[in-house]
């Protein structure tokens, strides 16, 4: 079947026939997960302000905007440039802290038929330490995602770029809370493949990858950089290629679970990723101008297998063929 079948209404019965047959589930170590498809931390609010335009249940997992031991007011305006090929951000973090966070969003993220991974990020150990109880305290949550990560804080990126850094906090936060650990990486290092196995040896059970990639932009005329933080993530389109590569690299050395990442928006991204060895992946950027499109992606994935003689996911995984 091909997918474009999809869009093919005399193929409609075929397609909802190869559903059936089709398994989309995923694990991710300790994590089970309906199917591949969530959508990314920081593009689709806390999920309440989608469920007018998604259907929340068909998505494999939502990971809300990340938050912190304390609120944060995020950076100082511009926030965020648009590129030739993606978009360019330096929200902050911006959040209302985890007390809030369990107050307020926790109870209807919780209550939706999907998984949950928070995504929580801290200054030091002891901060990502505290965030991992509290969440797992709290209850509800099925995951937990470690932005060790972000480009737009300081301090927050250098957990991601120092092995024995990251080993101790996914170490630390694994003996702290008994809900799985995924262990969100930079690219901006010369060798990810090792930030990645000392995840793994931490007892992560999985990483994502990639974060955005660190940029800037500038407005010539008046000789300032256009982002109150100077520089910010780079996402979308642009930096896909480094994405899969970085993926790729992970998954023919480290023997974990990833989480692709990076400019994914129509199902042969996808599927591009599932063959550079991703299990499942994140819909980051694309939901900012296609808000449906993480749905839709969840609808096209039975023809997409079908395409190629899969009945599972795990029939595409790491199926790159390298010569």
């Amino acid at each position: 079947m091909s997918v474009s079948t999809i869009n093919n209404p005399d193929a409609s019965d075929s397609a909802n026939h190869n559903s059936t047959e089709m398994d989309l589930t995923v694990r991710l170590g300790r994590l089970a997960l309906k199917n591949p498809i969530l959508v990314a931390s920081g593009t689709f609010g806390y999920a309440r302000e989608m469920q007018q335009l998604v259907d929340l249940s068909s998505l494999g997992g939502i990971i809300p905007k990340t938050i912190t031991v304390q609120p944060r007011l995020g950076n100082a305006p511009w926030r965020t440039v648009e590129t030739s090929a993606g978009l360019l951000n330096s929200i902050g973090l911006d959040n209302d802290g985890v007390d809030a966070f369990i107050a307020t969003h926790l109870p209807f993220l919780s209550s939706l038929n999907t998984a949950l991974i928070v995504s929580v990020a801290g200054k030091s150990r002891d901060e990502f330490v505290a965030l991992a109880r509290h969440i797992d305290e709290a209850g509800g949550a099925d995951g937990l995602e470690l932005n060790i990560s972000c480009p737009n804080v300081s301090g927050g990126v250098d957990f991601g770029t120092d092995p024995r850094l990251c080993f101790e906090v996914v170490s630390s936060v694994r003996q702290a809370c008994s809900l799985p650990v995924i262990a969100k990486l930079t690219p901006n290092v010369t060798r990810i493949v090792e930030i990645a196995q000392a995840a793994a040896d931490a007892g992560a059970d999985a990483v994502s990858c990639i974060n955005t990639l660190l940029g800037m932009a500038i407005d010539w005329r008046k000789r300032k950089p256009m982002l109150g933080n100077v520089v910010g993530g780079l996402s979308g389109p642009a930096i896909k290629p480094v994405a899969l590569r970085c993926v790729y690299q992970i998954a023919s050395s480290v023997k974990i679970p990833i989480v692709g990442i990076g400019g994914i928006a129509t199902i042969d991204d996808v599927m591009e990723f599932l063959v550079a060895g991703a299990s499942c992946v994140q819909i980051g950027t694309a939901n900012y101008y296609d808000p449906t499109v993480s749905q839709r992606l969840v609808n096209q994935l039975p023809a997409a297998l079908a395409e190629i003689g899969a009945t599972q996911i795990s029939d595409v995984v790491a199926s790159i063929r390298r010569n």
